[in-house]
């Protein structure tokens, strides 16, 4: 057996200027953190036919025979796409499982390609740097799903870290970001997540937001702009260690997302929102493409009891967290066997 896990992600700034309809012509830029939520590839021979994938997050169970074409459908369409690429089509037994539920905006769908090709990886003998592990996920996600995704959470997930990440049309750059120990410190105890309660596909919302880029939308472009400056000014306020300017960041940037698709918020996010903002917080933002999955919210450790007692009384569950710094890894490998009859492209 082999075990392998990959960390989901927290986006701070630039969010949607990793995607190629943007960064092709602008360039992109994305600060954010991995956290120590991972999801987990448990990969093992199988000695039936075919190929079984289940998934305790999905409740999903798929049998995948050899003389069966692939048809990428259905809550395990991006496993079994993983595994096509990889030539595996016989003698394997694979179970997906998360600390956090699907569609919460902590890039789990990328994170689920990324542990599940460095568990591949590795069972067929090939060492891939985390760069082309996440271009790899990127590419079968992208490419050959056709999601109308960007590139940030395969990065993340595959890197681990705090990080600058950088998208141009001839590639992406990740520097981690120089911060002082006392600063790193003091940004996971100020920073905090709150589930809503819901979950939600991003695909309509980056499908929207894609389209509208893509047709030059005047409005989602400076939006887009400004969100990108914003990210910049992230980056510099974290390593300067000025974390009061960082919380109005993150209001700031929340404010210019909600300008890229009008599903984005809701009355709910707003007014939740806006009591987390009356009870202390100095900013926050849904995390990923919006609409539902976590609240994240910057607040001074002074008023974390009267907003987390907010927050509750709406319904809503903080979750603990740390951030994460080993990425991608395979925490056990007890099998001799190899799988895969070709190395992938990379």
């Amino acid at each position: 057996m082999l075990l392998a896990r990959a960390p989901v992600r927290i986006s701070f700034a630039g969010g949607g200027t990793d995607l190629e309809a943007y960064y092709a012509r602008y360039g992109g830029m994305v600060v954010s953190a991995a956290i120590d939520k991972y999801f987990y590839v448990f990969v093992s021979p199988s000695a039936g036919d075919g190929v079984h994938i289940s998934s305790s997050d999905y409740r999903s169970f798929y049998r995948w025979s050899r003389e069966e074409e692939p048809v990428w459908d259905g809550d395990l369409r991006l496993p079994r796409a993983i595994l096509h690429e990889f030539g595996v089509r016989d003698g394997l037994s694979a179970f997906l499982a998360s600390e956090i539920p699907p569609g919460t905006g902590l890039g789990s769908s990328s994170t689920v390609a990324v542990a599940l090709i460095k568990a591949l990886a590795t069972l067929s003998g090939q060492r891939l740097e985390p760069t082309q592990i996440a271009e790899l996920a990127a590419r079968i996600e992208i490419d050959k799903l056709g999601s109308p995704i960007g590139k940030q959470d395969q990065y993340a997930a595959s890197f681990g870290g705090v990080n600058a990440i950088y998208f141009e049309k001839d590639g992406v750059r990740l520097e981690p970001l120089r911060l002082d120990l006392e600063v790193r410190a003091d940004l996971e105890r100020r920073l905090l997540l709150f589930f809503t309660g819901s979950s939600r596909s991003a695909n309509d919302i980056l499908r929207e937001q894609r389209d509208a880029t893509a047709g030059g939308s005047t409005g989602v472009l400076d939006a887009l702009h400004e969100i990108k400056r914003a990210a910049v000014e992230c980056r510099a306020v974290l390593e300067r260690g000025d974390l009061t300017r960082f919380g109005e960041i993150l209001d700031e940037g929340w404010h210019y997302k909600k300008r890229l698709a009008g599903s984005i918020s809701n009355p709910r996010i707003e007014e939740l929102y806006q009591r987390a903002r009356r009870a202390g917080a100095a900013g926050g933002k849904i995390t990923g493409a919006g609409s539902g999955g976590f609240l994240l919210l910057y607040c001074e450790p002074t008023y974390q009891p009267a907003l987390c007692a907010e927050m509750e009384a709406q319904g809503l569950y903080r979750m603990d967290f740390r951030f994460d710094s080993g990425g991608a890894k395979v925490l056990m490998n007890s099998s001799p066997h190899a799988v895969g009859s070709q190395p992938v492209a990379v």
